[in-house]
């Protein structure tokens, strides 16, 4: 399979405009389901495991659409040609999770109404899993949330596996109140529970190495004016700027800080920041940027020069661009087939309660997941043109 992406523009879709991406994979083998499985039982006679991927595909964190998409793909296929999950063929459906809540939902319930999913996996805000683990769960269905996020995630039947302020933003704010020394810290983010919870944990980070915050600010989705936001942090004199910005605001955000000329002065460390929103920005806007993720395509591992190159073979040298974010999906495929073979059922809740308590291995390497936290090796990188020039393990 070939894929060929070009960015959209704001407020275009990365895919076509459909409810539904259907048939991304091929059929399989019977597999007969745990009676008490409530979710699985109405697929008792067929064979295929019906995943649903909500992956944004549209919206400011559209950008990371393609990539996801591909990488789930990917992992479908591999599971596939090991004979599937308990000896179920994965069939993987696409449905874009961008645009408002209220459309998510609605897809979501539609979704759910009509296309018997057995099992959902997530990559999009924590606005839409907030909304949208209401209305999974009650279903008896599993949901397995991949990306970059604020942490406590503790609802039954959800397990989210990405990186969290704890492991991420704190040894980063540390090494650069250390290296660089940092102390005067603006905030922005877009306005929604990611960066607002993460900059609660962000702040008594920054207490703890003697810092202080002197500005901080919640931008809507979608702000694509940032004058009066730059105006306000020329002012304040930061040393560092956190940014829990996300997608194209992110990437329209990080060019005028570079334009203005604030990026040959001022730190900019971020969070939900991949080589795909790197691309956006552009070389010369990145300038003292930093970022820290369990994943960067340059990190030397085994596991990552395995999952490039399965990668690449597959979607050929035009694929859409790796990064953090939309390896991430990827990532939840891979908990799913190992939590499904330490609990021996698909059924909600002994598949979920191996997946609390678990180590997988994937493009990352080995994560493990305790409680429902997962630990990853995470790095410390520098933005070095279009690309991260890695610094350290943190």
């Amino acid at each position: 399979m070939r894929s060929t992406v070009n960015f959209p523009a704001r407020g275009e879709p990365a895919f076509p405009p459909s409810l539904l991406l259907r048939n991304l994979t091929s059929s399989a083998a019977d597999f007969a389901l745990s009676p008490d499985d409530r979710a699985l039982g109405r697929g008792r006679a067929r064979s295929k495991l019906r995943i649903g991927g909500f992956i944004c595909c549209s919206g400011s964190p559209g950008v990371w659409g393609p990539c996801a998409t591909s990488s789930a793909q990917l992992a479908v296929a591999e599971i596939n040609k090991r004979g599937g999950i308990l000896g179920r063929e994965i069939e993987l459906s696409i449905y874009d999770a961008g645009g408002s809540t209220e459309e998510v939902v609605d897809r979501a319930e539609q979704a759910l109404a009509f296309d018997d999913l057995d099992l959902v996996i997530g990559l999009h805000t924590s606005a839409v899993r907030v909304a949208l683990r209401k209305v999974i769960t009650r279903e008896g269905i599993p949901y397995i949330y991949t990306p970059v996020y604020e942490g406590g995630e503790q609802t039954p039947g959800v397990v989210a596996i990405g990186e969290t302020p704890r492991w991420q933003s704190r040894p980063s704010i540390h090494w650069l109140a250390e290296a660089k020394r940092a102390a005067r810290w603006y905030l922005i983010g877009s306005d929604y529970v990611w960066p607002w919870q993460s900059h609660r944990a962000v702040k008594r980070y920054i207490a703890e190495t003697g810092g202080y915050v002197v500005g901080e600010e919640f931008v809507p989705l979608g702000e694509d004016n940032h004058e009066p936001h730059l105006a306000r942090i020329r002012a304040a004199k930061p040393d560092v700027v956190l940014i829990s910005l996300i997608g194209t605001d992110s990437i329209t955000f990080n060019r005028a800080f570079g334009e203005c000329g604030l990026a040959a002065t001022t730190l900019r460390l971020a969070g939900a920041m991949d080589e795909t929103v790197l691309l956006g920005i552009g070389a010369d806007n990145s300038e003292n940027m930093f970022c820290a993720s369990g994943y960067f395509p340059g990190i030397a591992s085994r596991a990552n020069d395995d999952f490039q190159s399965r990668y690449f073979t597959m979607f050929g040298p035009n694929a859409p661009p790796i990064g953090s974010l939309g390896q991430s999906s990827y990532e939840g495929l891979c908990l799913l087939e190992a939590a499904a073979a330490k609990a021996g059922t698909l059924a909600m809740r002994p598949l979920l309660a191996a997946a609390r308590n678990i180590v997988y291995s994937g493009a990352r390497g080995p994560v493990i997941v305790r409680d429902g936290r997962a630990r990853m090796s995470m790095h410390l990188a520098e933005a070095d043109g279009l690309d991260f020039r890695l610094i350290k393990p943190i």
